[in-house]
């Protein structure tokens, strides 16, 4: 290997080793693990600000927005688990499923060291689910303090209906995600605007999906007049949005002229729009086990004969091949209510083909 390569190769495993260890010193998503959850629900006011200064992966302004609310890390902490889970859920026959450890500082390993379409799914869940139990935590009553029901919705025209109720408050639910991970980011860098798009974008995939819900007044049922409020809608469907953000995410890079920003990587691609997410760097190859960066690859995965989308065996075992077992299950079938008061259920043996990824 010439000089200049060994230099190249050295000066790439130096950023690759800062980028890895900036990552594991911060990692807000242990928060969501159920036993701190349920140690943070039993905290006195007293021991929850003492809490908040030794948290160290948050910076300062974090510690004093956590000082500033007697509850608010059990609900940070459900965000967290809220987005975990439906991380997972979205990207379960992917090759990279969101993997989670729980052994380590950084909870997704080091693959979020590169500055991927990954890692700006993982950004723009983690602002969306902080507005999201924020907003239903002041809709139960939890911040009562600070935030209760949405009062500020105003009718805008004449119509069958006009506002009441208690809509969530999606809007103190915004205004405290921005509070809690935009001052985590460095504007004037890549890495920083990156993060700062993804986290906005990630707000606006809950506010889009806001539902309008309506209750029938009148004489009789007539329903003459509608009261209606808005609502969350389920987390799900936002983390679906945003899984379909990141399918056809923006390959951008970092610009200096006038004022720092992040624009596409070819004048050929779209500008990326507010409700877009961006990414700086190519995805690593998740086909193949990598310690270093803590890609498990897909070997041993299960992978559907059939499909033709990645969770296709061709797709998902990365054209390795795949071995196919035969699964043994009983199950209870033909249930039947018996007077009085049981159900007898008959035992159904069947026999299933399940492929796995060589």
């Amino acid at each position: 290997m010439k000089s200049r390569d060994v230099q190249v190769a050295a000066k790439a495993a130096l950023m690759l080793w800062m980028m890895i260890w900036k990552v594991a010193e911060a990692d807000w998503w242990q928060l969501g693990s159920e036993l701190t959850i349920k140690e943070s629900l039993e905290l006195t006011p007293d021991e929850h600000r003492n809490k908040c200064q030794k948290i160290d992966f948050f910076v300062e302004k974090q510690r004093q927005l956590c000082e500033k609310y007697d509850l608010i890390l059990p609900i940070v902490g459900s965000g967290a688990k809220l987005a975990k889970d439906e991380c997972q859920h979205q990207f379960q026959f992917s090759r990279w499923n969101c993997t989670t450890f729980d052994n380590k500082n950084n909870s997704f390993g080091n693959v979020v060291a590169i500055h991927s379409r990954e890692a700006a799914y993982l950004s723009a869940i983690s602002a969306a689910s902080v507005a999201y139990a924020v907003a239903r935590a002041c809709t139960r009553g939890d911040l009562k303090d600070y935030c209760t029901c949405d009062i500020k919705i105003r009718q805008k025209r004449k119509q069958k209906w006009k506002w009441g109720g208690c809509s969530d408050d999606i809007r103190y639910g915004e205004r405290f995600s921005r509070e809690f991970f935009d001052v985590m980011e460095d504007p004037n860098t890549a890495l920083g605007l990156m993060n700062l798009h993804n986290y906005e974008a990630g707000r606006r995939g809950v506010r889009s999906r806001m539902q309008r819900t309506c209750k029938c007044h009148g004489v009789s049922g007539s329903c003459s007049m509608q009261i209606c409020w808005r609502r969350l809608p389920a987390f799900r469907n936002v983390a679906e949005g945003l899984y379909h953000r990141y399918e056809g995410a923006s390959h951008v890079k970092f610009v200096e002229r006038r004022r720092k920003k992040l624009k596409a990587i070819s004048p050929d691609l779209k500008k990326p729009n507010r409700t877009d997410l961006v990414y700086l760097d190519d995805s690593p190859d998740y086909c193949e086990k990598n310690e270093g960066l803590n890609i498990l690859g897909t070997k041993g995965r299960i992978c559907h004969l059939q499909s033709q989308a990645i969770d296709g065996c061709p797709l998902l075992c990365c054209g390795r091949g795949y071995q196919t077992r035969v699964k043994d299950s009983e199950e209870k079938c033909n249930c039947r209510f018996k007077w009085c008061c049981s159900v007898e259920c008959e035992t159904c043996r069947s026999r299933k083909e399940e492929h796995m990824c060589n």
